[in-house]
Parts: structure tokens; C-alpha cells; sequence
């Protein structure tokens, strides 16, 4: 298995409306809260790479649900990534409650996917921009 490389740390609140009728955070707002780190790592990641003919799409994702998250709390959201392909690389990502302390020790979710840069026009593959390709793991 290949070397995965953490690539980005960021915190958010858990909003009232993340949850459902049961509670705790719905089940489909974790791949909401992966989206957001992805994101975020991929703003820093290309930079000034502008994302208009040719961009990130995510083409599997997943997620392993460990504890529940309840309102009101705050989250880490840590991105890991794993080497560039010609065109794609998986992401992984860890949910992690941070405490009354600020430690973010207990893992709730682990999840991930794979992410293709395309051609929006052509809707086919196309190399990683070299500034994210550089971010990446070597293989």
C-alpha cells in the first residue's frame, strides 16, 4: 500500500442543523464536512491554478462511521493524501471531536475517495496541475 501524506488540518463547529431527528449529526453531513477539507486542501494545494476549463472531481467516496457527533461541539477535519497518478490521487480523511481542552485525540469518522482532474468540456481525464502534483507524496 502506498505512503499516505497528511496535507491539511482544519477545525469547524458542528451547526444545529447538521443534525437529524435522532440527535446526531446525519450520517450524509460527514461527506458534507470531508468536502470541506478537500476543498480547503485543494484551494491551498493549486493555488493559482484557475479552476474554470479544468478542475477536481471526486469519483468514489466512502466513510466508516465510529461515534456519533452532537450539537454543539467543534470537529478536525485532517486530509491525507496518497501519490499522484497521471491524472487523479486518493484523499482520506479523518473526523476527529475536539474536546473542552482543544485536543482532537478521538477519531468519529474516517473516509476518503478519489479525486480526477478533468477537462469540463472534453469530460475526460487530464494531468494534475504540476503545483498539486509537487504537494503530493512521491511514489
Amino acid at each position: 500500500m502506498s505512503e499516505k501524506k497528511q496535507v491539511h488540518v482544519m477545525r469547524q463547529a458542528i451547526r444545529w442543523g447538521d443534525m437529524d431527528a435522532f440527535g446526531h449529526v446525519n450520517n450524509t453531513v460527514y461527506f458534507r464536512y470531508m468536502e470541506s477539507g478537500r476543498i480547503a486542501f485543494l484551494e491551498h494545494a493549486a493555488g493559482d491554478v484557475e479552476i474554470k476549463d479544468e478542475g477536481p472531481v471526486l469519483v468514489t467516496a466512502h466513510c466508516t462511521f465510529i461515534r456519533q457527533l452532537k450539537y454543539p461541539g467543534e470537529i478536525e477535519i485532517r486530509t491525507f493524501a496518497g501519490p499522484a497518478g497521471r491524472s487523479s490521487f486518493e484523499v482520506t480523511h479523518e473526523i476527529r471531536m475536539v474536546d473542552a481542552e482543544g485536543k482532537a485525540d478521538v477519531v468519529a469518522a474516517e473516509g476518503g475517495g478519489k479525486v480526477v482532474w478533468i477537462d469540463f468540456a472534453a469530460e475526460k481525464s487530464v494531468p494534475l496541475p504540476a503545483r498539486l502534483r509537487e504537494i503530493l507524496p512521491a511514489a
